[in-house]
């Protein structure tokens, strides 16, 4: 098995977690707060995969800048393993502010992503939700098709890993 697949693998197996019994409580990290990019690190580790910290998500965003390993999301071809950036401009901040991991690129301007700290639904917060969830989140403003309405576009950029093939032995 291929680091990216392992990285996958073990993301996916999270989806259904839920915090608690206190807000932000997880085993994800030691700090009670928001830990979208705690989810992300905590998958990175468990897979032996060296990632820019993302717990605070704006510096985890420069360290992939600063790496040259960074694409904004309209000029992007997201591949799966990469780390993808939101900014959900319905919130009070006003910089990125959550992050998750690409599943798939579904070919049509949006990827399918499992993130922590999200909502499984479009009511709960998407950028403080305490679950993790599989989503699809567009990154390009023509998304969809014809039969389906466009999402709307809260994808900032994605940060790409460098991965490793693993070896047995």
């Amino acid at each position: 098995m291929n680091q990216v697949q392992k990285f996958l693998d073990l993301a996916q197996s999270e989806v259904g977690y839920v915090e608690g019994p206190l807000d932000n409580q997880t085993k994800y990290q030691r700090a009670n707060q928001a830990w979208c990019g705690a989810f992300v690190n905590w998958c990175a580790k468990q897979a032996g995969v060296k990632i820019p910290n993302c717990v605070y998500t704006p510096s985890g965003a420069t360290a992939f800048m600063d790496k040259k390993a960074w694409t904004l999301a309209e000029q992007a071809d997201p591949k799966p393993g990469d780390i993808v950036f939101f900014d959900f401009v319905v919130d009070a901040l006003d910089r990125i502010g959550h992050v998750g991991i690409v599943i798939t690129n579904n070919g049509d301007g949006t990827v399918t992503t499992i993130e922590g700290n999200t909502s499984s639904d479009k009511k709960g917060s998407q950028a403080n939700g305490g679950e993790v969830c599989q989503k699809i989140r567009a990154y390009k403003k023509k998304n969809r098709s014809k039969l389906k309405p466009s999402l709307p576009v809260f994808v900032v950029g994605f940060g790409r890993p460098q991965f490793k093939e693993i070896t047995n032995g």
